[in-house]
């Protein structure tokens, strides 16, 4: 028996065979050809092979997942066609007399390299999706690429990382646990564990000797034991029962309220990032919707979401929620979420730069067709709309001339909306301080603390090296916390909390002697915060 220790992503525990995830990376031997148009042609079947798994798999994930997750696909299909990539193949070949995979494998590098010695972070991204799909046409050249084809059994999936698009297809439902080597907190994998539920590690040294071996997946304690011995498995078993037994108390509390052994109620909502998230939101029996981060309509497509494809999404979420809240963001674009076609200038600092509303307020068309759609979603159901990093009295007032527009627009066009609370995310210091002025303006305050921390402790959250002084805890951020909830409330409107910070049961106490209204977290989270606070006093 063997065991590492690493990072907690998600807790729980998983008992079950490895499955080592296969990977694309071939050892390219470079070769010399005389046929040089048989090797242009052997690249260019591998290429058409290529282009027509990544369409079966945008269908396959469209139904299941939805278009924001889909889209990786067919953007990556449509980087397969672009000309100068295959351009560059096609004169390695023919100039250096190379075979096809050595002509792929030099033109990925080139490219990759390019990409992440660019500033702009959606750009330096980008090398990772060419990386993709070059492994995918080289595995298809060498006759070995499978996609991760779990079998008929569940497995603990073991990676060193998993790209966007191979967690995207995987069979959910056969995955007990994620093991991975490089993935960070805020990674793709650590994100479809969250949703999922399920326990996941990450910064373990893993090797391919362990495909197929049993072992157990402690979430709770960050750790891998490998080849456990049967007294082990049974404790282990032990452990697992309570936490079913657990899941069953928590399902147990579904129509229940939540609240305090003395009485005092909180709102708990879901954050979600698309549709095929609501069955999720409706299983966990959510009081809400606290988040749609509607920024994901935005990314990882090629040009803006029409008012009609916006508004029949909202709708959606509306119909579903029936007379529950579904507060949506507006487009949180910038920093770390970048598009192209959004043709934002290069910054020094993405993160301090124009982002959240102020990239709403210069794309000022953009903007306003969001808000139509989200007016005209509103007659269907409960929506309120918050903005993102605001920072002054002034941006709250252009939003609400803009808002004026959309109403008049919409009055006219005989179209019928329904009442929209207006709220704001505070997540700069800026905002606290002024908090009390922006009270007299909107409905609610909606805390993001994943910002707020970095913008109070001045560490960029994306820098793993910064880990160490990224303290949610810091006494700074919750005195700051405890500090809008005391003027939201003299002023009489509500405030939750939702960033990551709100899903933290250490805190959820504290969080409730604050006067916190709403905490609003992943699905997998509702439930059994629920029973956290049912039994505080």
């Amino acid at each position: 028996m063997k065991q590492q220790s690493g990072k907690k992503i998600f807790g729980g525990i998983a008992i079950g065979k490895i499955l080592v995830f296969p990977r694309r990376k071939q050892k390219i031997i470079r070769k010399k050809v005389a046929n040089i148009q048989n090797e242009i042609e052997r690249y260019e079947a591998a290429k058409a092979k290529a282009v027509e798994q990544l369409k079966e798999i945008y269908i396959k994930v469209l139904e299941e997942n939805g278009e924001s997750q889909a889209q990786i696909f067919e953007m990556h299909a449509m980087m397969l066609e672009d000309v100068e990539y295959n351009t560059s193949v096609h004169n390695l070949i023919a100039v250096n007399h190379i075979n096809a995979e050595a002509a792929v494998e030099s033109t990925a590098e080139h490219f990759i390299s390019m990409f992440e010695n660019m500033e702009d972070e959606y750009f330096r991204a980008r090398g990772a999706d060419i990386k993709d799909i070059s492994e995918r046409v080289l595995a298809i050249l060498y006759g070995c690429y499978t996609d991760c084809n779990i079998g008929n059994d569940p497995v603990i999936i073991v990676a060193d990382d998993l790209s966007p698009s191979e967690t995207i297809s995987i069979d959910k439902k056969k995955v007990l646990a994620f093991v991975t080597e490089e993935s960070s907190v805020n990674s793709h994998t650590a994100i479809l564990a969250k949703n999922m539920g399920i326990p996941a590690i990450t910064r373990i040294s893993v090797k391919e000797s362990w495909n197929g071996k049993m072992a157990i997946v402690d979430g709770d304690n960050g750790k891998i034991i490998l080849e456990p011995e049967e007294e082990i498995i049974k404790k282990y078993k032990n452990r697992q029962i309570l936490e079913w037994e657990k899941k069953g108390e928590f399902f147990a509390l579904k129509g229940q309220e939540t609240m305090t052994l003395s009485g005092k109620k909180i709102q708990l909502c879901a954050n979600i990032g698309n549709v095929a998230d609501l069955s999720k939101v409706i299983k966990n029996d959510a009081d809400g919707i606290g988040l749609f981060r509607s920024e994901f309509l935005y990314l990882e497509r090629d040009s803006f979401p029409t008012e009609e494809e916006q508004f029949q999404i909202y709708r959606q979420l509306a119909e579903a929620m029936a007379d529950k809240k579904v507060i949506i963001r507006t487009m949180d674009i910038g920093a770390d979420k970048q598009a192209a076609y959004f043709d934002l200038p290069k910054e020094e600092n993405p993160a301090l730069g124009c982002r959240g509303i102020r990239l709403s307020l210069a794309k000022r068309d953009v903007f306003k067709t969001q808000l139509r759609a989200i007016f005209k979603a509103s007659y269907y159901g409960n929506i309120a709309i918050m903005y993102p990093m605001i920072t002054s009295l002034e941006e709250i007032r252009e939003i609400k001339k803009i808002l004026e527009e959309v109403k008049i627009e919409l009055e006219m066009e005989k179209i019928p909306y329904g009442k929209v609370e207006q709220g704001i995310m505070i997540e700069t210091p800026a905002a606290v301080v002024l908090c009390d002025f922006f009270a007299k303006e909107v409905d609610f305050f909606s805390i993001g603390t994943n910002d707020l921390i970095q913008y109070t402790l001045a560490v960029d959250r994306q820098n793993v090296e910064m880990e160490k002084y990224y303290n949610p805890w810091s006494e700074a951020v919750l005195r700051l916390i405890e500090f809008v909830v005391r003027i939201a409330h003299k002023a009489g409107i509500w405030v939750g909390i939702c960033g990551e910070l709100a899903a933290d049961m250490e805190l959820t106490s504290r969080f409730l002697e604050m006067g916190i209204d709403e905490l609003s977290v992943s699905p997998a989270y509702i439930l059994p915060l629920r029973k956290a606070i049912r039994e505080l006093w």
